[in-house]
Formats: structure tokens, C-alpha cells, sequence
């Protein structure tokens, strides 16, 4: 593009008139020819030179200029352009209350972020320093409100843009100012240190929030590893009944963990976390061991009825025992085995019951029942075990002592020696908490030896005094090695 030239002759420059000009002037001592042509003829004069044309424009611009300037100067956003000392008081007062804008700005931007730091505290501590806080904060937000309407009030109280602004109310405008930036800056600085001091408890509910999304994942992964589970077990063609009630109790659970802290509380939803993902990975560890747990019930259910009918066989046995005992030894040697046969052959029965009812439970899957049936069986044989053994057990040891009770009286002397040798080691008279029980158990050892003299000696009593004499020396020797290993002997 080229720009358009501007013209060689202005309105503004000033220049000589053109000899031409003067010629078209009145008559001298007439009137002004105003007759149509020569009107035309100035007309067509007029628009044909353009230096007339500029006269007339330059003539006219003093009216134009008079109409402008009181619609200029009238004009509310538009100021004086003369200066002055108001003028100054009025810069001192803008910048007084920038000053104290910004500082309204820091103090409420401190207050906010302070605010967010205070509702992370609540909702994970309920602690007495955490309400403290708390109450303190809502002292210092009171604090906060009153600085603010000072400076807002200051603010609104003085229009510092007005065009006939004074300077004493310019000056009183920047006192009000500044001493509300004042405020608003010390009203900042209390914050700070409240906010310094909040560290401790901010860094612990930090640390519990930094918590409470991966124990929420965790605890989603245990339910879903547990579903999975259970569902390999059903495909399998085991129940698994319930596991898979157990599993539908945590689903409550789960609505709630998704429902977020907000709603139930951060250490409520913690611990209900780490809660389902115990309870849901105890699902799981279970369901994977159900086909385990399955075979070794099977197991037992076949070792448990062997070891019942082979029970049933010794309990038959009994008797030929309790014959002999009769026959050789003192009531008191075998009475108390009087009712062992049929104590035996019950407590097989029983059993062989319990078993028939483990078998249903293993073939209905209710593995709860099938363990703790066979629990039951296994109690019950190995109480029949002992009774039947205790009769064959009775008749060896009476057989033993008959044959050769010094045997039994040399054993039970030589420990009753051994701990007296014991306490006086390294002293020149025993302790009396010692040497008591020992001698003792030499009175009780003798009175035992003596009960074998006569026709039917009562050999099952010489046996349980000898053990009594025998449990109560070593249970005096373990107090002398306590007392010297700790220094009090």
C-alpha cells in the first residue's frame, strides 16, 4: 500500500494572498455585488482554490473548539491537568492502599491455605491438641475478620479517583490505609506462627492420609483375590458355603470404603481397611487350602476308623489282664481298672458313631462340622488308648517291683542322695528351704518300703510313693539351681 500524501498547503501555515484574490473585493465606497452571477462566480471561486477553501476551515475552528472544551472538561473520568500538592497526597494514598491490598491478598491466601491444613487435622485426629487447634484457629479467623473490615472500611470510605479530591482527605485516606496494611501485615504474622506450630500434628494426619489410599487398595485386592479363589474351589465341585458367606459379609464393608473418609472418618476407614483386607485374605488363604483340606479329611477319616477297630480288638484284651491282676495282686493293685473293658468298648462305639457322621459332613461339605467331629473321635480314642494301656502297663510294673523292689528303692534313694549332695555343695549347713523336702522324701521313701512287709503287699502304693518321692526331689533340685543361678544362695 502507499500512503496517501498530505497536502502542500495547510490551514496552519501561514502564507501570502494571491494577487488574484484581491481583484474579486467590493467596489470602493459601494455595496457588495450581489448579483446571481457574480454569486456564482464566488461560489465556483471558493471551490476552485483551495487556499480560499482553507480560510474558511481556519475561520471556523475557534467555534469548534469552544463547543469541545466544556463537554472535555465535564467529563467524569477524565482529571485535571494542573498538579499540585493534592495531587501528591492523592499518589501517597493510591499507593497506600495497593499496599494494603496486597497485604489483604497475602493474609487471605494464608488463611485459606491455613484452613485446608486445620480440615486435613480434623478429619484424621480427634485428639485434645487437634480440637485446640482448632479452637485457635477459629479465634484467629475472628482476628482476621476484624483486620478486614478495617481495611475495607478504609478502603470504602475515601474515593481517591474523585477529580476535586482535597489533600487533608487524601492524607487521612493513607493514614487509614496504612495502619490497616499495619494490621493486615501483623494479623499475617500471628498466622505464621500458628501455622509453624500446626507442623506436628499436620505431618501426622499427612502421614495417615499418605496411608489411607493404598490400605483402601490393598483391602480391594484381598476381595478380589479372595473372589477369585473361591470362584477356582467352585470350579472344582467343592461348596465352599462358607467361605462365600464370609465373603458377602465384607461386601457392606467394601460400600462403605468406597464411600470415602469423608463421609465414615480417615481412621475409621483405616482401620476398617486393614480389617477386610485381614478378613478377605484369611477368605482367600482358606480357599486355596480347601482341596488340601478336603484330602486330609478324607485321610482321616480312614486313619481314625482303623485305629477305632483296632482299639475294639485290644479293649477285648483287657480282661485276660484284669484276670491275671486279680489273681496275683491286692485289690488296691488293679480296682481301679475294674471298668476299663467297658468303659473301652463304649468310648469305641461313640467313635465309630462320630465317624459315620464325619463321613456325611466331609460328602455334604460342611468342613467346619467334618474337622471338628473328627476332633471329637480322636479325643475319644486316645482316652480308650490310655485306658486299655494302662491296664497292660499296670501288670508290667507290679510284675517288675514283685520280682525285684530294691531295684525301685535304690533309684528313688540315689536322687534323694544327689540332691542333698546338691545343697550343701560349697556351704557348711544346708538351706532350710531345701534340706526340708529332702528330708522329708528319706521319711516318706521308708514308710513306702515298709508296706511291702506282710502276705499281700500293696505293691501299686510302694510304686506311686516312690514316683511322689521321686517328682518332689527334682522339683527341689530345680530350686536350688534357680536360687544359685540368680544369686540367692
Amino acid at each position: 500500500m502507499t500512503a496517501t500524501p498530505s497536502r502542500p498547503d495547510t490551514p496552519f501555515a501561514p502564507r501570502a494572498q494571491h494577487p488574484a484574490c484581491l481583484r474579486q473585493g467590493r467596489p470602493s465606497g459601494g455595496a457588495p455585488d450581489v448579483s446571481p452571477d457574480t454569486r456564482n462566480d464566488t461560489r465556483n471561486d471558493t471551490r476552485n482554490h483551495p487556499r480560499a477553501r482553507d480560510l474558511l476551515t481556519l475561520m471556523a475552528l475557534p467555534v469548534v473548539a469552544a463547543l469541545a472544551l466544556p463537554a472535555a472538561f465535564a467529563s467524569g473520568g477524565t482529571r485535571r491537568w494542573f498538579g499540585g500538592r493534592a495531587e501528591s497526597q492523592r499518589a501517597e494514598a493510591q499507593a497506600a492502599k495497593d499496599a494494603a491490598a496486597a497485604a489483604f491478598y497475602e493474609l487471605d491466601t494464608a488463611q485459606r491455605d491455613l484452613r485446608i491444613s486445620i480440615e486435613t487435622i480434623t478429619a484424621v485426629d480427634d485428639s485434645p491438641a487437634a480440637r485446640r487447634a482448632v479452637s485457635d484457629f477459629d479465634a484467629l479467623g475472628r482476628r482476621i475478620d476484624e483486620v478486614s473490615h478495617q481495611y475495607i472500611n478504609a478502603v470504602d470510605a475515601h474515593d481517591l479517583d474523585r477529580d476535586d479530591l482535597e489533600a487533608s482527605v487524601a492524607t487521612r485516606a493513607r493514614a487509614e490505609l496504612t495502619a490497616a496494611k499495619d494490621e493486615l501485615t501483623r494479623v499475617k504474622e500471628e498466622l505464621d506462627r500458628f501455622t509453624d506450630g500446626l507442623g506436628p500434628l499436620l505431618g501426622k494426619a499427612e502421614t495417615q492420609l499418605a496411608r489411607l489410599a493404598p490400605a483402601v487398595e490393598r483391602a480391594r485386592q484381598a476381595l478380589l483375590a479372595a473372589t477369585n479363589a473361591l470362584d477356582g474351589v467352585r470350579s472344582s465341585g467343592l461348596k465352599a458355603d462358607d467361605l462365600a458367606a464370609r465373603l458377602a459379609a465384607l461386601g457392606p464393608e467394601l460400600t462403605r470404603l468406597n464411600q470415602g473418609a469423608g463421609q465414615h472418618g480417615v481412621p475409621q476407614t483405616l482401620e476398617r481397611a486393614e480389617r477386610v483386607a485381614r478378613d478377605a485374605e484369611a477368605v482367600r488363604a482358606e480357599a486355596e487350602r480347601l482341596p488340601e483340606r478336603a484330602a486330609e479329611i478324607d485321610h482321616r477319616l480312614v486313619s481314625l476308623r482303623t485305629r477305632a477297630e483296632a482299639l475294639r480288638t485290644r479293649s477285648g484284651q483287657v480282661e485276660p489282664v484284669l484276670s491275671e491282676l486279680r489273681r496275683r495282686f491286692s485289690a488296691a493293685c488293679w480296682q481301679d481298672l475294674q471298668h476299663v473293658p467297658e468303659q473301652a468298648a463304649d468310648s469305641v462305639a461313640q467313635a465309630e458313631l462320630k465317624l459315620r457322621e464325619a463321613r456325611v459332613a466331609r460328602d455334604e461339605q460342611r468342613w467346619p462340622d467334618a474337622t471338628s467331629l473328627l476332633s471329637t473321635v480322636r479325643a475319644l480314642l486316645n482316652g480308650t488308648d490310655e485306658a486299655v494301656s494302662a491296664a497292660g502297663d499296670r501288670l508290667r510294673r507290679l510284675n517288675a517291683v514283685q520280682k525285684d523292689p530294691q531295684a525301685e528303692i535304690d533309684r528313688t534313694r540315689f536322687a534323694i542322695r544327689d540332691a542333698q549332695r546338691l545343697a550343701m555343695a560349697g556351704r557348711s549347713t544346708p538351706d532350710p528351704r531345701h534340706a526340708r523336702p529332702l528330708d522329708d522324701s528319706v521319711g516318706r521313701l521308708d514308710r513306702a518300703v515298709a508296706t511291702l512287709e506282710g502276705r499281700h503287699p500293696d505293691y501299686w502304693h510302694f510304686l506311686t510313693e516312690t514316683e511322689a518321692v521321686r517328682a518332689t526331689v527334682a522339683r527341689t533340685v530345680s530350686q536350688i539351681r534357680e536360687d544359685r543361678g540368680s544369686g540367692g544362695v
